[in-house]
């Protein structure tokens, strides 16, 4: 696409993240917090685990579409997009509140498997290697997006936890986070020069095949099952 046509330059997308991310500090280092309280609570459990994970992902979600994509986005893009995706990731806020936290439909595990290790690949990605390929793409903080604060590395981290899941998952909590990440995850590196975003793509595509392929087999649905009859009676 010819630069002509988009909304805005790269240039301008790097310096609209230098005026975020200076705007917000220091939510970068709660950001990083709440993710590795999230991870935490995977690996050592507490009853309200299940509830407050998902309660994490919905506040990451919640800021970045009524913060990121509302109030600076919106700033460098004058056309529809801003609106339609804040509206999106709200939404997507909304949706983890009623799966997760108020009917608990999310269970998270730290059992291992091949679908858990595509999940802690992804997590790890999103957290340290992609603010490292940043660095070597000539994305240097404050000009650069930041996990928990940016919505790519956030969806990536986003279909990391959900491939850390023990039972089945919602579908509908997928339809979100995967068209960001094909809509973002080829746009930003062709348009922009995020070549990290790359990840996203990638993170979206193969953490939804995995999820659907894993949630249909019949080892899945029992552990589903074992896992509601446990909640029920404890």
């Amino acid at each position: 696409m010819s630069s002509s046509t988009l909304p805005f330059t790269p240039d301008q997308f790097m310096a609209m993240f230098e005026t975020y991310n200076l705007a917000i500090w220091p939510a970068q280092i709660l950001a990083y917090l709440l993710g590795g309280a999230a991870l935490a609570l995977i690996a050592w459990r507490t009853r309200a685990s299940d509830r407050i994970i998902s309660g994490i992902l919905a506040a990451f979600w919640f800021w970045l579409g009524g913060v990121f994509l509302w109030s600076y986005l919106s700033l460098i893009d004058t056309g529809p997009g801003p609106t339609v995706f804040t509206a999106a990731f709200v939404l997507q806020g909304i949706l983890w509140v009623v799966a997760g936290v108020l009917r608990q439909d999310v269970r998270f595990s730290a059992r291992f498997t091949g679908v858990s290790a595509v999940g802690g690949v992804l997590i790890v990605y999103a957290m340290l290697i992609y603010p490292l390929l940043g660095l070597l793409n000539g994305h240097v903080y404050p000009r650069q997006p930041v996990f928990g604060v940016a919505p790519c590395p956030t969806t990536i981290f986003t279909f990391g936890l959900l491939l850390l899941t023990a039972t089945g998952v919602p579908k509908y909590l997928l339809v979100i986070p995967l068209i960001w990440s094909v809509t973002s995850g080829l746009s930003a590196p062709l348009n922009y020069g995020v070549y990290e975003d790359i990840g996203l793509l990638l993170a979206g595509v193969i953490g939804t095949a995995l999820l659907i392929w894993r949630d249909r087999r019949p080892a899945t649905r029992r552990a589903a099952e074992k896992s509601i009859a446990l909640a029920a009676t404890s």
